[in-house]
């Protein structure tokens, strides 16, 4: 997998930084009231149902395989059952990181590549949730979609040891398939888990830094280590399984990871101003837990009354009482304004990959409606 970037270092010659959206593809909502958006178009949330009806059954398949102690875990967290094993209505997620190995396998290969990459597909969605299941542990967080996290329910090590088993499904699931591409998508899939945990932990290590020591090419190396290197190589995957070449493989890595920075800034946004009713989560989690999110880093970096205001409000321990002045300190040191700008100017460097790796926009459409599903949402 490449190296970490910086915001300067990754932008290609040409594509400035953004200042306000733009129109079309790439355009941003982060989280303000308002009607649905164009995030809603049909052909998202086709290539989104039609990928979770393939991957499903694989999903449980792989998961039906592991000792009962682990299935009853790993279940939980799908929301497939209730703790105690009882079928549950829940959903497993947006499948989204599948939908794009298997909508770029189909736009550089067709749909023979599409199905041949459904194994890699659901090793992609393993290894996520893989992540999600640590990530909730590490972070405390305690609701994830609209359920209490798992490792509430069934304790630290228990989790722990559950997304273990799924990182360890993934790879088996490489492993044994059959395609001629498996070796370099395994092989990939766990540089990517090594750049994933490497991520994570430079996100701890920033929490443990002063607000005022920590800056914005750290916490954006952070992000694409931790969000934009799992979309990279799911459109790499997809790359691999078409039979690509090294170039469009890294074109499409490439297209993944600016989508995925977008889609942090876009995250990081909804986790201060998002509404709880949609996102599932405590409003304020992440102010509370004195996270450095994009949006935080950029208002501390900010200069000004603002952003002295916010620094001393993150050294001093966390008061309910001060989570709106937190907001408002965010905002007003262009926290929030800068993530939106970031983030359009992102999704305008994962466009230009896209183009190098699929030069036909009819074939592209799929992967575009994708980037702008994750980018133009409210929740």
């Amino acid at each position: 997998m490449g190296e970490f970037m910086t915001e300067t270092q990754h932008r290609p010659a040409g594509v400035p930084l953004a200042t306000q959206p733009p129109e079309g593809r790439g355009t941003v909502v982060t989280g303000r009231a308002g009607p649905p958006g164009p995030a809603d178009t049909p052909e998202a949330a086709v290539i989104l149902e039609r990928t979770r009806a393939s991957v499903d059954p694989e999903m449980r398949a792989a998961v039906e395989s592991l000792p009962p102690s682990m299935r009853r875990i790993a279940g939980y967290h799908f929301g497939w059952t209730d703790p105690d094993g009882t079928p549950a209505s829940g959903g497993a997620g947006k499948a989204i990181r599948p939908a794009l190995v298997l909508t770029a396998a189909a736009a550089l290969g067709g749909p023979r590549a599409r199905a041949a990459a459904l194994r890699a597909a659901v090793a992609v969605e393993l290894v996520h949730n893989f992540t999600l299941l640590h990530d909730d542990v590490m972070d405390r967080d305690t609701t994830r979609r609209h359920r209490p996290t798992a490792w509430t329910v069934f304790g630290d090590a228990d989790a722990i040891l559950a997304g273990d088993a799924l990182q360890a499904l993934a790879l088996r699931l490489l492993a044994d398939d059959p395609h001629p591409a498996s070796a370099k998508a395994a092989s990939r899939l766990a540089d990517c888990v090594v750049e994933l945990c490497a991520g994570q932990h430079a996100d701890t290590a920033l929490e443990k830094r002063r607000p005022t020591e920590v800056t914005l090419d750290e916490v954006l190396a952070m992000a694409e280590a931790k969000t934009g290197a799992l979309l990279g190589c799911a459109c790499a995957l997809g790359a691999l399984y078409a039979g690509a070449g090294d170039g469009g493989v890294r074109a499409m890595d490439a297209f993944g990871r600016e989508a995925g920075l977008a889609f942090q800034l876009i995250d990081d946004v909804i986790g201060i101003w998002g509404d709880p009713s949609r996102t599932g989560k405590p409003v304020g989690a992440d102010l509370a837990a004195r996270k450095k999110s994009l949006p935080v880093v950029a208002a501390l970096t900010s200069g000004g009354p603002a952003a002295q205001e916010l620094a001393a409000l993150y050294e001093a321990p966390y008061g309910q009482e001060d989570l709106q002045r937190t907001v408002l300190a965010v905002e007003r040191a262009g926290g929030r304004d800068w993530a939106q700008a970031q983030a359009a100017d992102r999704m305008a460097c994962a466009v230009q990959a896209l183009a190098r790796a699929v030069p036909e926009p009819e074939e592209a459409g799929g992967l575009l409606a994708l980037a702008e599903f994750v980018t133009r949402r409210s929740a």
